[in-house]
């Protein structure tokens, strides 16, 4: 039974990722049948991102009242309806609508995962996690890819990833007595919710949240300038330059399965550090002037250094915080996390725009050193 629901976990955690890329690779089909300008992809996201900050932060009350299999069971049955809501629009202010209940639906399974695992399971299945998220991510392009070379439009692949969440949502509904029987002493449902007021006085908060917000904004940032910097500053051809910005999210991902087998035997804390230091190597070989193959490697070396920092983060908010106040917490971590990856990429446009795509290593060099300070202040706190 125990082993039964840690697979709907992953299986829920890869439902997170399908969605995540589809916009990304639909969106040069959808614009022209849409009639409107390419930027307004950028708005669609932004709607979305505010849905999941919004749940995240309302994920501690909405846990504690309804408990984790039903939260995450009518939150992945929201995606779902989304999904196919953007499978039968035809219009813009259609995909709007429908971006409210998706991004309402993923933040809160998001938050209360991360929070389930980090609870309940040793560091190794909090890797594994987010490894499943990447196989989603991963996914959803090549489905996507699949309808359009066969002559469908874009609505079928959406229509395709919807289905597979309707069924996914049917499991989810199907698995809520495993819920209730595992670890059901131990649940938050039914306690009082911590203030965030009070929370943000608590010693290392803001430190923590400061950490996920530089982390996301480090990684959103490499995945979507690193191939203009590739071409425009290093001369990478733009096939090759592709490939390798592909392959820094195969390095998060493949780097999240390899650390899972070592992340017991060294702990949250260590993981960290060896993926700060992955990162920093990366971070170098992309700012020196050195031959190309170099500046490729490390874009992929950075990704493998981002790989464990994420999870171990949340599997040590418990031991760092407390276990009444992990998943609100956790939902404030996830929070920053999306306003990270929301504001900083275009922060980062607007830099370039002006200084130029030379300054792309220094802005990853800037959230990497912040990161590591406030890691380090937080050492004293965390277990080994």
């Amino acid at each position: 039974m125990f082993s039964l629901l840690l697979i709907v976990i992953y299986l829920s955690f890869i439902s997170l990722g399908l969605p995540d890329s589809l916009l990304g690779a639909a969106w040069p089909s959808m614009q022209p049948l849409l009639g409107v300008p390419i930027s307004y992809a950028g708005g669609l996201s932004m709607i979305i991102s505010c849905g999941t900050v919004i749940s995240s932060l309302l994920s501690d009350r909405l846990l504690r009242r309804f408990g984790t299999g039903l939260v995450v069971s009518c939150s992945v049955l929201l995606t779902a309806v989304a999904l196919f809501g953007y499978s039968i629009s035809s219009r813009f202010w259609m995909l709007c609508l429908f971006a409210v209940p998706y991004g309402l639906g993923a933040g809160a399974v998001d938050a209360a995962l991360n929070h389930y695992v980090a609870l309940h399971y040793a560091a190794r299945h909090m890797s594994w996690l987010h490894c499943f998220w990447g196989v989603g991510c991963s996914l959803s392009p090549y489905i996507m890819s699949f309808y359009l070379h066969r002559g469908d439009d874009w609505q079928g692949g959406y229509r395709a990833i919807s289905l597979l969440q309707i069924i996914l949502t049917v499991m989810l509904f199907c698995s809520l007595p495993l819920w209730k029987r595992s670890h059901a002493a131990e649940d938050v449902k039914g306690a009082a919710p911590v203030p965030m007021k009070q929370l943000l006085r608590e010693r290392g908060v803001i430190q923590a949240l400061v950490i996920f917000f530089s982390y996301c904004a480090l990684e959103s940032t490499a995945g979507l300038w690193a191939s203009s910097f590739l071409v425009q500053e290093r001369g990478v051809d733009p096939e090759t330059a592709a490939r390798f910005a592909s392959l820094f999210y195969i390095g998060i991902t493949v780097g999240r399965l390899l650390s899972g087998f070592v992340a017991d035997r060294f702990g949250d804390h260590k993981m960290t550090r060896f993926g700060l230091c992955g990162i920093t190597a990366g971070v170098i070989l992309v700012l020196l002037p050195l031959p190309d193959v170099c500046a490729l490697s490390g874009l992929v070396m950075i990704g493998f250094g981002c790989a464990p920092i994420y999870p171990c983060q949340i599997h040590a908010t418990p031991s760092l915080f407390g276990t009444d106040r992990a998943q609100a917490m956790i939902g404030m971590q996830m929070a920053c996390a999306y306003i990270g990856t929301t504001l900083m990429p275009p922060l980062f446009g607007v830099i370039a725009e002006k200084a130029g795509l030379r300054m792309f290593p220094l802005f990853l060099a800037f959230f990497l050193v912040l990161m590591t300070l406030l890691t380090e202040q937080a050492r004293q706190k965390q277990p080994e």
